[in-house]
């Protein structure tokens, strides 16, 4: 049921077990690495290609608001966000922010989040995210570990941003907000000697300009990952392009070997944090694909209700995102009353049966697909077709259920 590593044939030991030296590879590497993608070599070329091959295609999305309430999912084409992101691309460098300079996002995921990345990719500046939950003693230090010249920050983070002057302003000097800013907090930035703009002001600063895209190489920074800062001070990592192209080619061949791979209608939610690799990773491959990325509104309480209306085939999620589910179905089963658990329990027992027999899942029980576990996948939206699980190891037993009971593929993406 699992997915294991391989010994390399013929340096097994006479009792069959792993000789000393014996060499240990990834099973889904056996016929090697991918070759490399011509004309791929920074994360900059991964948004660039697909916007030549899929203009037209809906690239990012978020829920419109009508009259206060939620409605349905609205779409901007990789054509229409190219157009914005060359927009805050000659804004940044209007600045005087160049190549190598560094850009701190902060804030939950959404479309302006990505755009300012890609500004980033476009222009050689190194991308530091924060992660929305941090207080602003981490993101004055982070600010200033990485020397940040320009900070982008989801509209609600302006005043935590605003904590870190003025000690930040040694290196910040502009603040950018995705929403709007009011009069205070642009009184309480002039004060401290920045430049503050709302997202709308910010687009229009260099219209009159134009600024060549510099040449990159794989071996240059891509962006600066800061740890959590659950102990200590956060730790900023350095990525280069070529490890998050890399990773990109690795995680599609995951894909490739067990038929998962994706294709440009594909459609994933983006909740996890994009201050984390495996998100990062995982968004830049769907933009490789040419695929679809909806957002969430930023409130795990919102999130089942999202995932409703989004209707995402594949979704990903931490081990403690997973745990919940699989705790939730439990006390669902268990609430069901007598004929229910025991309906659900012959039907587990059964799929799990063939599925360790070999069959595929949509084989192992296609009626208790139909009449017990659909229900399940429904509450996932319905279309989910993979389930992909990083950032830690995933349970065996968490793991096992969800591969029965959902009607997905589940994959484990944990790299230690």
């Amino acid at each position: 049921m699992r997915y294991l590593i391989e010994v390399e044939k013929g340096r097994e030991a006479a009792d069959g077990r792993p000789s000393v030296g014996s060499t240990y590879r990834s099973v889904f590497a056996k016929d090697g690495f991918p070759p490399p993608v011509p004309g791929l070599d920074c994360c900059w070329d991964v948004f660039r290609m697909s916007v030549e091959r899929f203009p037209d295609n809906p690239m990012l999305g978020r829920r419109e608001i009508v009259d206060g309430k939620p409605g349905k999912y609205v779409w901007m084409t990789y054509k229409e966000v190219y157009d914005i992101v060359t927009k805050v691309g000659a804004s940044i460098r209007s600045l005087g922010v160049e190549q190598g300079g560094r850009c701190g996002i902060y804030g939950s995921n959404c479309p302006e989040w990505v755009i300012s990345m890609e500004a980033c990719n476009a222009h050689g500046i190194y991308c530091v995210p924060l992660y929305d939950t941090l207080g602003a003693g981490a993101v004055e230090f982070i600010l200033c570990h990485a020397e940040v010249r320009i900070a982008f920050a989801e509209e609600k983070k302006i005043g935590e941003v605003l904590k870190t002057l003025p000690r930040s302003s040694k290196f910040l000097k502009t603040i950018v907000s995705f929403g709007k800013v009011t009069p205070e907090q642009r009184d309480e930035v002039e004060k401290s000697g920045l430049a503050i703009y709302s997202w709308d002001e910010f687009l229009l600063l260099g219209s009159n300009q134009k600024y060549d895209i510099p040449t990159k190489k794989k071996t240059d920074i891509c962006t600066i990952m800061y740890t959590s800062g659950t102990t200590g001070d956060p730790k900023g990592v350095m990525i280069s392009n070529d490890s998050i192209v890399t990773l990109i080619a690795g995680v599609d061949r995951l894909l490739y070997s067990v038929n998962e791979q994706l294709h440009e209608r594909d459609v994933y939610l983006s909740y996890l944090p994009l201050a984390h690799i495996f998100d990062r990773v995982i968004e830049e491959l769907f933009i490789f694909h040419g695929a679809s990325i909806g957002f969430w509104r930023g409130d795990a309480k919102l999130l089942v209700e999202d995932i409703g209306v989004l209707k995402p085939t594949i979704f990903c999620a931490v081990p403690r995102v997973l745990d919940r589910i699989y705790s939730g179905l439990q006390a669902k089963i268990s609430a069901g009353g007598f004929l229910k658990s025991m309906l659900f329990n012959l039907a587990y027992k059964y799929k799990f049966y063939n599925m360790t027999k070999g069959s595929k899942h949509e084989e192992a029980a296609a009626i208790f697909d139909k009449i017990v576990f659909n229900k399940v996948k429904d509450g996932l939206g319905g279309r989910v077709r993979l389930i992909l699980s990083g950032a830690a190891p995933l349970a065996i037993h968490v793991e096992e259920f969800l591969r029965v009971v959902t009607c997905a593929h589940v994959l484990q993406g944990y790299g230690i």
